[in-house]
C-alpha cells in the first residue's frame, strides 16, 4: 500500500479548479492515425505517451457498439505522465489535508484520472468516413461520477456549437469555483447556470443532510444536484438481485470480476455500482468502468500465466469473451439490463464459447454468508409507480448493503480502538507511544461478542469471510488509512501535552543536547515529518506549540540559540 506524496495540480494555471479538474480533451478520428488527441485545456497541461493513448482510445465506444447521437461514458486510466506524483499505486492513500474530512471512496485519488466522455456520432455526407465522430472529455481525480456526467453535458455541446473558444470559457468559470470542501454546500457558476453541490463529509449523519435555511440570494435559481457520485444502484442491479449478496461478498474480497456489457454507458455504470456494494468502506484495488484491447495493460489482464489480478474490468468488446475465459467471476449484461430483465446465476466461471454467450453471472464462488432472501425477493418486485418507487428502492438498495458493510466493519474498528495507547501513558518528555500491532488471532477471538451477528440478522461462516478479507487490498486500505488516522490522533494528544507542561521547570536539570534534542523533535511533529500523512492541526494548537518552542529557545545560551538560527526551524507559526 502506498502513501502518496501530495503534489502540485501538473501544469496549467495555479488556480482551485485545478481541485476539481485536470483538463478538458477533444478527441477525434483521423483517417491516418485513428483516434487522436486534436485538443487539450490547458495547453500546456502534460501528459505522457501512455496516457494520451490510453484516453484516446477510451474516449469512443467500441466498434461494436454501434452507438450513434450522443453517448456519456466515464473511465478510470492510471497515471503515468511526469507530474504524477511517482506514479503512487492505485489505492494510494493521499495525504492532502483537505481530504482529512472526505470520505474514503470520495477521497482525491492521486494514482489514476477518472475520464468522463460525451461522444457523438452523427452522419456527415462531408466526411470521407460518412460521420462526424468526437469526443469531449473531463480529466479529474475525483470520483464524482454523477457531477461530472452532469459537466459532460453541459459542457460538450457548447464545445460543438462554439468550438475550443467554449472550452477556454468553461475553464476560467471554473477557475472562480471553490475548493472541493466537504461538508459544505457550494454553488458552482458555468454556461449561465448555477450548481449547487455539496460534498459528503466523514462527519455526516445519515438523517443529518438538509439544504440550506437561509443560502445566499442568487440571481439566478440554482440548479440542485443531489448527489455528486451517485449512479442509479437498483435500475441497474435489479435483474441481480437475487446475487445482491454473493456480489457484495466478491468485491468485499477484492475477487478479480469482468463485466460484459453491449454498451459502454451500461458497462461503466454498472462497473460503478460494483464498487458502491461496499459503501462506505473504498474499494481498495484497481477497477476499470471502461477497458479496450488498446489499453497499455491489456497483456497484464489477459495473461494466462499468472491468476488473474484483483480488478473489476469493464469491457464491450466480444474479444474478451474469449481473452477473459479464465477469469473466475463474470457478469454478462445485455440491452434488457436496465429495464429489470432478471438474470441468472451459472455455476461455470466463464460464460463459455464466444458463440454461446447469455447474459448471467458466471462463477463457482460459494458465498460464507446466507442471503435474507425474504428481503431479495421484495426487492425483486418492479415498482408499481415507476420513478417514486424506484427512488425509494434505490434508497432502500443502498442501506441494505451499507448496513451489511457497516456490521461487518463495527467489530473491526472497535478492536482497532482497542489498539490505542491509554491517554494517561502519553507524556511530553518521552516519545509517543505507537499504535499496537494488529493481530488477526486476537481479533477472531472477539467475534463472539463483538461480531456481526449482534447487528444483522445475516447468518454464515463469519470467521471465514474475515479470514479471506485480510488477504485482500480493501482490508490493506482499510487498516492502513486507520493506522494513519491513529498515529495523528496520537501526535495531537501528545502535542496537547507538551502546551499544558511547563516546559522551563523541566529544562532545569537538563542538558543543553537534551533540550536541542527536544526542540528537533518538536519541530518535525510540528511539521509532520514523523507522521506519513499530517492532518491540519488546529490555529489555537499550533500556536501555542510555536510560543513552547519560543520559550524553550529564549532560555538557551546566546551561542546554542545561534546554532538553532542555522537549522531549518520554524518557530512563527
Amino acid at each position: 500500500m502506498a502513501v502518496a506524496a501530495s503534489a502540485a495540480p501538473r501544469g496549467g494555471p495555479s488556480s482551485r479548479n485545478a481541485d476539481w479538474i485536470s483538463a478538458i480533451c477533444v478527441v477525434t478520428f483521423d483517417l491516418e492515425l485513428g483516434q487522436a488527441l486534436e485538443s487539450i485545456y490547458p495547453r500546456e497541461y502534460p501528459l505522457s505517451d501512455a496516457e494520451r493513448m490510453n484516453i484516446c482510445y477510451l474516449a469512443f465506444p467500441d466498434s461494436n457498439s454501434g452507438c450513434m447521437g450522443d453517448t456519456l461514458l466515464h473511465f478510470r486510466v492510471r497515471c503515468s505522465g511526469p507530474g504524477a506524483g511517482g506514479a503512487p499505486e492505485c489505492g494510494s492513500i493521499a495525504t492532502r489535508p483537505e481530504d482529512v474530512l472526505s470520505p474514503p471512496a470520495l477521497m482525491y485519488d492521486p494514482a489514476c484520472y477518472f475520464g468522463f466522455c460525451f461522444f457523438r456520432q452523427v452522419r456527415d455526407p462531408q466526411n470521407k468516413r460518412g460521420y462526424f465522430q468526437k469526443s469531449v472529455i473531463i480529466l479529474s481525480h475525483y470520483p464524482f461520477i454523477s457531477l461530472f456526467y452532469f459537466l459532460a453535458e453541459m459542457i460538450a455541446p457548447e464545445y460543438f456549437d462554439n468550438g475550443e473558444a467554449a472550452l477556454e470559457a468553461v475553464y476560467h468559470q471554473m477557475q472562480q469555483w471553490p475548493s472541493p470542501v466537504p461538508g459544505q454546500y457550494l454553488h458552482l457558476p458555468l454556461i449561465g447556470q448555477i450548481l449547487q453541490v455539496r460534498i459528503p463529509s466523514v462527519k455526516d449523519k445519515p438523517t443529518s443532510i438538509r439544504p440550506p435555511a437561509s443560502a445566499t440570494p442568487l440571481s439566478i435559481r440554482p440548479v440542485v444536484l443531489p448527489s455528486v457520485y451517485e449512479v442509479e444502484f437498483y435500475k441497474l442491479l435489479q435483474p441481480l438481485v437475487p446475487h445482491l449478496y454473493l456480489l457484495w461478498e466478491l468485491v468485499l474480497l477484492n475477487e478479480p470480476l469482468a463485466v460484459m456489457a453491449p454498451n459502454p454507458t451500461l458497462c461503466s455504470n454498472f462497473v460503478q455500482v460494483l464498487v458502491n456494494l461496499i459503501l462506505p468502506l473504498r474499494y481498495g484495488s484497481d477497477y476499470r468502468p471502461y477497458f479496450t484491447i488498446h489499453d497499455t495493460e491489456f497483456k497484464d489482464y489477459t495473461t494466462r500465466t499468472q491468476a488473474p489480478p484483483n480488478v473489476i474490468l469493464g469491457v464491450t468488446n466480444p474479444f474478451f469473451t474469449k481473452a477473459l475465459q479464465h477469469w473466475p467471476h463474470v457478469v454478462r449484461l445485455d440491452e434488457g439490463t436496465d429495464r429489470g430483465k432478471p438474470l441468472k446465476k451459472s455455476s461455470t466461471s466463464s460464460p463459455g464459447a464466444i458463440s454461446d454467450v447469455k447474459p448471467g453471472l458466471y462463477t463457482r464462488y460459494k458465498p460464507f454468508i446466507t442471503p435474507d432472501r425474504s428481503a431479495l425477493r421484495t426487492l425483486g418486485r418492479t415498482p408499481s409507480t415507476p420513478r417514486r418507487s424506484g427512488d425509494a428502492r434505490d434508497a432502500q438498495v443502498r442501506r441494505m448493503l451499507s448496513e451489511v458493510t457497516q456490521s461487518f466493519m463495527i467489530p473491526l474498528e472497535r478492536y482497532l480502538a482497542t489498539l490505542l495507547p491509554l491517554q494517561r501513558t502519553i507524556t511530553p518528555w518521552r516519545q509517543p507511544p505507537s499504535l499496537k500491532p494488529f493481530s488477526q488471532a486476537d481479533f477472531l477471538k472477539t467475534l463472539e461478542v463483538t461480531g456481526p451477528h449482534l447487528t444483522t440478522g445475516l447468518k454464515g461462516n463469519w470467521t471465514g469471510l474475515y479470514k479471506r478479507f485480510f488477504s485482500t487490498p480493501n482490508f490493506q486500505y482499510w487498516l492502513r488509512l486507520r493506522q494513519l488516522e491513529a498515529t495523528n490522533k496520537i501526535r495531537v494528544l501528545y502535542m496537547e501535552a507538551i502546551c499544558k507542561a511547563d516546559v522551563l521547570f523541566w529544562m532545569r536539570d537538563k542538558t543543553e543536547v537534551e533540550v536541542v534534542d527536544f526542540i528537533l523533535r518538536l519541530n518535525d511533529l510540528l511539521h509532520g515529518q514523523e507522521s506519513e500523512v499530517m492532518s491540519p492541526l488546529a490555529p489555537r494548537l499550533e500556536h501555542s506549540l510555536a510560543a513552547q518552542m519560543k520559550t524553550i529557545t529564549d532560555a538557551l545560551s546566546d551561542d546554542m540559540q545561534a546554532l538553532l538560527s542555522t537549522l531549518p526551524l520554524d518557530a512563527s507559526t
